[in-house]
């Protein structure tokens, strides 16, 4: 099966799960609902929760039994993307090609909305009826860890603390780790571990989506640089305005450039010794494979 193939078979699922809960957790407050809404059923393209029901399938397990931790981890995104649009943080007028939370509903309501999803994200996982209750306390932990002061938090910290300074390479592969990868890693983390997987497994797949993870946010980077407003979505050389340190800053878009290349290349290393493992892998390892085009310039 191949990722569009995935996707039309199992994200459209994914996002009337993804919406039911919402509807069913905000039923009085319609401005609250309306943005919580307009982020979370916004675009984009469901990477983290993709990656869940991908391991889930590529573990030959039951794929719908990831809805609950894949629609925390997108709620706990999009909470993190609305509060780093406000103006106090990023100050961006436009995501997916749509004005910003703030923008639409006012920087309080958006403030709350990312709250609110927050908060839903462990609601969610808790009261999973398909993931046991020992998964669902690691899980919880686990989400908690990767989202909070030790991972995405940590990342977004260091990231606002470095526009006042030069970091080097290896200290924006720390930021980057954290701000994106964390939760990255935690998607292919929580698919392992409600599968059951086998340590040799687990390792390789979590490598991958580490290198997946770096490889995004170099990509990201250099999208604000290469391409136009029309192809991001997004506002470009916003990153320079702030004076953000990015992979293109302190290497170049040359450099840049084959720094990504090399990191795509370390996660197609990984996908190749878990299709070499496992007989029947390497079909459903072709959904990982091409997540890999997502980050390719």
């Amino acid at each position: 099966m191949n990722l569009s193939e995935f996707q039309s078979e199992w994200m459209p699922r994914f996002d009337a799960f993804l919406y039911s809960e919402l509807d069913a957790r905000v039923p009085s407050q319609e401005n609250l609902h309306k943005a919580m809404t307009y982020s979370l059923m916004g675009g984009g393209k469901r990477i983290r929760p993709l990656l869940v029901l991908a391991t889930l399938s590529l573990a030959s397990v039951e794929i719908s039994d990831g809805f609950a931790a894949a629609a925390a981890l997108e709620y706990i995104h999009t909470y993190s993307l609305i509060h780093d649009d406000l103006p106090a943080m990023d100050d961006d007028d436009y995501r997916r090609g749509r004005l910003t939370s703030h923008k639409v509903f006012g920087e309080s309501t958006a403030i709350l909305a990312g709250d609110a999803l927050l908060t839903a994200a462990f609601e969610i996982l808790a009261e999973s009826a398909t993931i046991s209750a020992d998964k669902k306390v690691k899980l919880i932990g686990l989400l908690a860890k990767a989202s909070g002061p030790d991972g995405m938090i940590a990342g977004q910290m260091d990231d606002v603390e470095g526009e006042q300074k030069t970091l080097t390479i290896e200290e924006l592969k720390q930021v980057h780790d954290n701000k994106t990868g964390a939760l990255i890693r935690y998607a292919v983390t929580a698919g392992c571990l409600i599968a059951e997987a086998d340590e040799a497994f687990t390792t390789e797949m979590e490598g991958f989506s580490r290198h997946l993870g770096l490889a995004y946010q170099i990509h990201n980077d250099l999208k604000d640089v290469v391409l136009d407003e029309t192809e991001t979505g997004k506002t470009i050389h916003h990153d320079a305005a702030l004076n953000k340190n990015t992979y293109p800053s302190i290497l170049g878009v040359t450099g840049a450039i084959q720094e990504l290349n090399g990191v795509i290349r370390q996660a197609e290393g990984c996908l190749d010794r878990v299709a070499l493992s496992y007989d029947d892998a390497e079909d459903k390892i072709e959904v990982f494979r091409q997540l890999l085009d997502y980050v390719r310039i």
